[in-house]
């Protein structure tokens, strides 16, 4: 009976043995596993945000130039939740009897985002002089846009600059370097290329043309997007068009570069805007007082009489 039992034992802690060597090799397996199927899973760390277009543009840029991130309409969440109000204060027809009407263009802009001036007509001491009138205060002015390198245009920065010491001044990076370099004494100086926001719901179109490269703006309201155009050199149509793919035109404003354009040629140019969905139209500089005509004819209540004190408020 003795020996029975010794070799009973003896059977349970073979079998014993047994299941430990076989739990064992389970357990080292598992951990050889993921050595054997594929390199092993790296400790995580934080993710650092790759750099942003500003940081990287910024590096070759000299240090009174700055560089704005891309971006588009589309990419805005926020709708507007104050009025937007849009200011001539440079133009060549007039409307304000108060204020000096001369050759060129300039509108203030001004939404929740902040104010923008857009082109600073031809005449830097006409451009204050109007300002001053309207109760606009340069020194409230965040940005300077401008459209193209025409003297109409940009004729009176320098005069700004004197008056406003943190402007950021966006012009298209096809502008002659000594231009900028001028600028960028007295303000900074952002480059565009292609479309960028400028401030909270106002964005360029970038770069647009090739005998004369030019940006328009596109300003987000509760009515829909307002185009601002200083002459339209690449053609009104190619410029509202690349707006209307990011939404609904309400209004399009500034010059429309048609004074010189033939009756047929004006026609064709306001079908192609109502085909676009554009409900409002106010041209003035360069557009010609023909081509107003026909817009006037065509767009009806849609049409708005635009010179130098023209004001359009747009609520939310």
């Amino acid at each position: 009976m003795w020996k029975t039992r010794h070799y009973a034992w003896m059977m349970m802690l073979a079998v014993l043995a047994c299941l430990g060597a076989i739990c064992l090799s389970h357990q080292l397996a598992g951990f050889l596993q993921p050595a054997l199927v594929g390199p092993a899973v790296p400790q995580t760390s934080p993710t650092l945000p790759s750099p942003t277009m500003a940081e990287e543009v910024s590096a070759v840029l000299p240090p009174s130039t700055v560089a704005v991130p891309t971006a588009t309409v589309a990419e805005a969440t926020v709708p507007p939740s104050l009025p937007v109000r849009l200011t001539v204060v440079y133009d060549n027809n007039p409307a304000d009897p108060r204020l000096t009407a001369a050759w060129g263009f300039a509108c203030v802009i001004e939404s929740q985002g902040g104010t923008i001036l857009f082109d600073t007509g031809g005449d830097g001491a006409i451009l204050m002089q109007n300002m001053a009138t309207l109760g606009i205060d340069p020194a409230a002015i965040d940005a300077v846009v401008l459209s193209h390198k025409h003297a109409d245009h940009v004729g009176g920065v320098q005069a700004l600059l004197g008056s406003n010491d943190h402007l950021v001044v966006y012009i298209p990076g096809s502008f002659p370097d000594e231009f900028g370099r001028q600028v960028g004494e007295q303000a900074r100086v952002a480059e565009v290329g292609g479309p960028m926001e400028i401030i909270e719901g106002v964005h360029t179109t970038g770069e647009m043309g090739t005998t004369v490269v030019e940006q328009s703006l596109i300003v987000e309201t509760a009515r829909g997007l307002v185009v601002v155009t200083g002459c339209a050199h690449p053609g009104i149509v190619d410029v509202v068009s690349r707006a209307a793919a990011q939404g609904e035109i309400d209004l399009v404003i500034g010059g429309f570069h048609l004074r010189d354009r033939s009756q047929g040629d004006v026609q064709a140019v306001v079908e192609e805007l109502l085909d676009l969905g554009v409900r409002r139209v106010a041209p003035c500089h360069c557009t010609g007082a023909e081509a107003t005509a026909e817009f006037e004819a065509a767009f009806g209540s849609g049409f708005v009489p635009c010179g130098v004190g023209t004001v359009i408020t747009i609520e939310p």
